[in-house]
This record gives structure tokens, sequence and C-alpha cells, in this order.
């Protein structure tokens, strides 16, 4: 037998035998080829090499971005590092009034312009409750609590207000059918209780009749 025969023979033999791939020959013997499992568990391993780079990446970025924050706050001397815009006292303005909204001539709601101050005396969009009061300390005969209101974190966030004048918390309360008309000074309280540090604080205002 020549050389030549004995390698044809050999290749044969191993195409036989499976040693090497060829087109549309199956494991199975059906037409089509099939993916073998090592290669797809190969496909899989290398996806989730990526997808854990990308996370480490991304982990190692929000690390160096925390130890620049906190070796930027070790810098501050000791005395700084209290919250700079701490509440020290709340203020009513002076346009805390009764007003006619809606233009009929009859005084229906009560708007309350509320300053949160800080240590610089220095009007601060502070978070909190407050609480609102309306007093007729002059009715003898009857209630003298006209109305009583509380306004949640949540809500008095959306009632900040910036003028070029002023700037402060408006809050607005319907007072339709708690009082006919002005006759007599009433009184407006309120608690403000600072979000952050649990501190409260009051203010009141006496409303003139006009």
């Amino acid at each position: 037998m020549t050389s030549s025969r004995v390698t044809a023979t050999v290749l044969c033999a191993a195409l036989a035998c499976g040693m090497f791939p060829c087109s549309g020959c199956g494991s199975g013997g059906s037409g089509g080829s099939k993916e073998s499992p090592l290669l797809r568990q190969i496909e899989q391993l290398n996806q989730d090499k990526t997808n854990l780079t990308i996370r480490l990446e991304q982990s190692q970025a929000e690390n160096q971005r925390l130890t620049k924050r906190i070796e930027a706050i070790s810098r501050l001397p000791k005395d700084k590092l209290e919250n700079p815009y701490e509440v020290q006292r709340v203020k009513l303005s002076t346009y805390t009034n009764i007003y006619d909204k809606d233009k009929d001539g009859k005084k229906e709601t009560l708007i309350v312009y509320l300053q949160p101050i800080d240590n610089e005396g220095d009007i601060i969009k502070a978070a909190g409750t407050v609480e609102t009061q309306l007093w007729d300390l002059n009715n003898q005969n009857g209630q003298a609590l006209l109305g009583q209101w509380r306004v949640e974190p949540g809500e008095l966030r959306k009632c900040w207000y910036a003028t070029i004048i002023t700037t402060n918390y408006r809050l607005m309360f319907n007072i339709a059918g708690k009082i006919d008309n002005i006759a007599e000074p009433l009184t407006v309280k309120v608690t403000f209780t600072d979000y952050l540090t649990g501190q409260i604080f009051e203010d009141q205002k006496v409303i003139k009749p006009q």
C-alpha cells in the first residue's frame, strides 16, 4: 500500500469518526448544523465577564467620588461641619392677611407668608411641617379658635414663593363661612417644625380690620 493510499484511508476514517467538523453533517444525522453546548457556555461566560467588568468600573468610579467627598469634608474646620443653613427662627411677613381672592367683595382667603431664617439672617427654603391657627381672641361668647391647618413637608416645598420684593413660603387657606366680617383684630399663629433637626419655632401676627 502506497503512502498516498494510507493517508486517504486515515482521513476517511477520521471523517467517519467525527474528528473533523463538516458542513451539512450533524451529530444526530439531521440536515441542519447544531451549536455545541460548550460554545454556548463559552459565549455566556464571556458575556458575564463583560457585565462584571462594567459593574466593577462603575463601582470604582463611585468609590473614587465618595473618597473625594470624604477628603473634602475631613479638611473642613470642625465648626463648619454643622448645617450652615440651620433654621434659627421663623417670621410671618407683613403681607400675611385675609384677602378677597375671587373679587366678590368678601374676604375668604387667609394667606400666610412664612420666612424660615438662618444664622446669618437670610431667608432659606427649609423643609418642615407648618401648623397654622387663626384666632379671634376678642370673642368672649363663642369659639376663639376659628380654624387650624397642617401642611406637611412634601406639600410645603411646593409653596415656595419668590418675587423681586421678598421670598417666603406662601400658604393659602379657605376661611369662607368661618367669619362674616373682620370687625375685630384676628391673630394668626404658626408653628414650624424643622424636618432635619426636629426643632420647633413659632411666630404670630395680628391682622387688623381694614
